[in-house]
């Protein structure tokens, strides 16, 4: 990635981000996510490599611009949500850290802890669900991007947190029926 190209990243987002008369830092870094709201720091990060990879991984075609211009406007839809985001950080924490305590084989052999995978799951679903109507709003309000094209780009966006779940809600359903056959 080029210096000119992820100036020419930076300059798209800080351009949603003052369209929307918004204050949020931007942060450029190199975490292999495309875009993110860090609510600790009030910040969005964005990583130019891979914001280019995950354009060019959708099924239609859709300008960089016009995708960080959504990304961008999704991330600030966490802005808006930045009190719930904080209120959840205690019970984030929990899971986090139940995370790190147990190696995955035995997450997903335990309900309690595979539970609280499933309420990860859920809350982040909530998130960006909110996310989502937080950044339609704005864009409803300032028209900087095609309505298509944000309806795609949030479809696509949300079909992976909710594929994630699924594959974690099978998994614990298999678990409690296994659990229940040995009872029987």
């Amino acid at each position: 990635m080029t210096q000119l190209k992820e100036k020419e990243l930076f300059q798209v987002i800080q351009s949603v981000v003052q369209a929307v008369n918004m204050t949020v830092k931007i942060k450029q870094d190199d975490s292999g996510i495309n875009m993110s709201y860090n609510f600790i720091g009030d910040y969005v990060g964005f990583d130019a490599k891979r914001l280019v990879e995950a354009r060019n991984e959708l099924m239609l075609p859709t300008s960089l611009e016009i995708y960080v211009k959504i990304m961008t406007l999704h991330e600030l839809g966490h802005a808006v949500d930045r009190q719930a985001l904080q209120a959840s950080l205690p019970r984030t924490i929990e899971i986090f850290t139940m995370k790190k305590q147990h190696a995955l084989k035995e997450i997903y052999r335990q309900e309690q802890l595979l539970a609280m995978l499933i309420e990860e799951h859920e809350m982040n679903i909530q998130f960006e669900q909110t996310a989502w109507e937080n950044a339609w709003m704005l864009n409803h309000t300032h028209h900087l991007v095609p309505e298509k094209d944000f309806d795609y780009i949030k479809q696509h966006s949300l079909a992976t947190y909710q594929r994630l779940y699924e594959q974690d809600l099978q998994a614990y359903h298999h678990l409690l029926n296994q659990q229940m056959v040995q009872l029987v």
